[in-house]
């Protein structure tokens, strides 16, 4: 049976400004302003972010290949979903997006593709988009283009998740560095974290995926993973993912699947458990609130959801105000700052994270990132 909808679609295109006379409507486009600022931005192509839509646009880009909750779903199936993206960047970071699903999974053809579309936009926002080709377009791509390449299922997953572990661990007054965290899936949310966890500081860090936990000593790893091996772990755990949670301060699941109940009882008092695995975490809630002192999902209907909406509308407004030419490890660390500086001061057990609607998340978020980027000298404004 073919579902049926009522609505129409999300999002549209409207100019600023009306055409209201005839010299409005010539072939020039804008009448006879935009000849003028067409051989602006010739001379000084700069200009462009003063005259045109690029200095608030990004491309929402996507192949459809792993769509959360829906997997490879192809470009026609996952346009719905980008449009949902772009009304996201436009409500919650005044930020306007254009979705942008492509007809390929060939990692030339989309850095190719991308790379000629990028003068139109500010920004270039990746989205659902299969490991391991995300890793790779997204630096081919960043390497390519002096705008921001940002794949938000890696790096806006990874930021909520460590603003939301410093407030945990605030809460309970520890820091990171006390902590030896878990990470179950090493596709892109997985690698991200654990990038960021270890540029934060935290005391130690096993991921594992569906071989079990990546060390050096494995000869099946892939690049990606065989640098999180030279990175992570420093203990030298080996064994399947039950076999390092024994002891640990936090798990945090991005890969779907069951972890057994005897497993998380194994777990350090006071733990942390992120189980972000969308409809059904890694570890039920019910489950997890016996033997944590915090607990966190990716869903909206229980405490504490971990969700990128909180990270990348502010992330580009900010990046876009300063004209930033990428988004650098710094900008995310100090997104994750300010995200949970938040709610600093309203900390709970179930109140580690702002909500989505909290209006101070993306000014905030916005602010950090704009700062970050003119100390780190990567903006043109």
């Amino acid at each position: 049976m073919v579902a049926t909808f009522d609505t129409p679609p999300r999002t549209a295109w409207s100019p600023k400004r009306a055409a209201r006379t005839s010299t409005c409507r010539t072939p020039a486009g804008t009448g006879r302003q935009a000849p003028a600022a067409a051989g602006a931005i010739a001379e000084q192509p700069e200009l462009v972010h003063d005259y045109t839509w690029a200095s608030h646009t990004v491309a929402v880009v996507t192949d459809g290949s792993a769509v959360l909750g829906l997997g490879n779903i192809g470009p026609q199936a996952s346009l719905s979903v980008m449009e949902g993206k772009a009304v996201l960047f436009k409500q919650f970071g005044a930020v306007d997006a254009v979705p942008v699903a492509l007809a390929t999974t060939d990692v030339d053809e989309i850095v190719e593709t991308v790379a000629r579309l990028a003068p139109s936009f500010g920004g270039i926002n990746l989205e659902d988009i299969s490991a391991p080709r995300c890793f790779e377009i997204e630096r081919r791509l960043q390497e390519r283009l002096d705008i921001p390449v940002f794949h938000d299922d890696q790096h806006g997953t990874a930021i909520v998740t460590l603003a939301a572990l410093r407030n945990a661990a605030r809460l309970t007054g520890r820091d990171l560095a006390d902590l030896r965290a878990v990470i179950s899936g090493a596709g892109a949310a997985g690698v991200a974290i654990a990038k960021i966890l270890t540029e934060a500081g935290i005391g130690d860090i096993a991921v594992a995926d569906r071989t079990g936990i990546i060390h050096r000593g494995r000869t099946d790893l892939t690049d990606v993973k065989r640098d999180l091996a030279e990175n992570t772990n420093r203990a030298g755990l080996a064994g399947t993912l039950q076999d390092a949670l024994a002891g640990a301060d936090v798990f945090i699941g991005v890969s779907g699947g069951t972890v057994p109940e005897t497993a998380v009882a194994t777990m350090a008092k006071g733990a942390f458990i992120f189980a972000m695995a969308n409809p059904t975490p890694e570890i039920h809630p019910d489950i997890a609130r016996g033997y944590a002192a915090v607990v966190a999902t990716g869903r909206s209907d229980y405490p504490n959801q971990i969700n990128n909406v909180l990270a990348f509308p502010g992330i580009f407004a900010g990046a876009l105000r300063v004209r930033a030419s990428r988004i650098t490890p710094g900008m995310k660390l100090a997104a994750a700052d300010a995200l949970a500086s938040v709610v600093a001061d309203e900390l709970r057990p179930d109140h580690i994270i702002p909500s989505p609607f909290d209006p101070r998340v993306a000014p905030a978020v916005a602010e950090a990132v704009a700062t970050a980027a003119r100390l780190e000298g990567v903006t043109r404004r």
